[in-house]
């Protein structure tokens, strides 16, 4: 008697998306802009400037790892033009999104945007002043006119700040409910993918040396603007 056997389901295969790098600025952002939103609110002012600091280096690396990083952290990779980013927006409703391994192309808009608004958070702080005791390591560049309105931009764009992160969150719990891992992704690096080649030119895994080299190159620019 032949026995039959429903096939198995093919399972994914696991390959790899996020290079260490990209991980580590990832969460290291989170620390540090977390700690800048909540010192504010609370008032230390002083751990608000060295985590400001910290971020501005963070964010200096990422831009220098969207060119030399990893395949998928690269630029290149994920930034792409408005048609791409509406017709992907408008796939989601349909439910004939195609499945990417790196940041999607409405993904690839959050990054670029928390990357703009933290870079000119960081900017703006360097010349801010409270009127009281605090004053940005830059501060005596400018005249004390110009640094108010920075310290308002620098206060107003935090509300922004605020808005991004809330959709930021609320996509990763779309994208969770919809089956897609990308927190556990972000944390091991992997993603499962059940028919991926991978195909790039630049290797996934970007090069260790060259990420310590770069985020030593950044944390001596922010040390060297807080020191100033």
């Amino acid at each position: 008697m032949t026995s039959l056997e429903s096939p198995q389901p093919e399972k994914p295969q696991t390959v790899y998306v996020w290079d260490f790098p990209t991980r580590f600025f990832h969460w290291g952002l989170v620390i540090g802009v977390t700690t800048s939103l909540v010192s504010e609110k609370l008032g230390y002012m002083d751990i608000h400037v060295i985590s400001g600091h910290v971020v501005l280096a963070l964010i200096l690396f990422r831009i220098v790892w969207g060119f030399v990083g990893g395949r998928h952290a690269r630029f290149v990779d994920f930034v792409r033009g408005p048609s791409v980013v509406i017709r992907y927006a408008k796939s989601l409703f349909d439910g004939t999104h195609a499945t990417t391994l790196g940041h999607n192309p409405l993904g690839a808009l959050s990054v670029i945007a928390v990357l703009a608004i933290l870079a000119f958070q960081a900017g703006t702080g360097l010349f801010a002043n409270d009127d009281i005791l605090i004053e940005g390591p830059l501060f005596d560049l400018v005249s004390k006119s110009t640094s108010d309105m920075l310290t308002y931009y620098h206060g107003l764009s935090s509300n922004v700040l605020y808005g991004l992160i809330v959709l930021h969150l609320a996509a990763v719990g779309f994208y969770t409910f919809k089956g897609h891992k990308i927190l556990g992704a972000m944390i091991n690096g992997t993603k499962e993918d059940e028919a991926s080649s991978d195909a790039g030119s630049a290797p996934v895994k970007g090069n260790i040396m060259i990420a310590i080299v770069v985020l030593s190159m950044s944390a001596a620019v922010a040390w060297f603007i807080f020191n100033y």
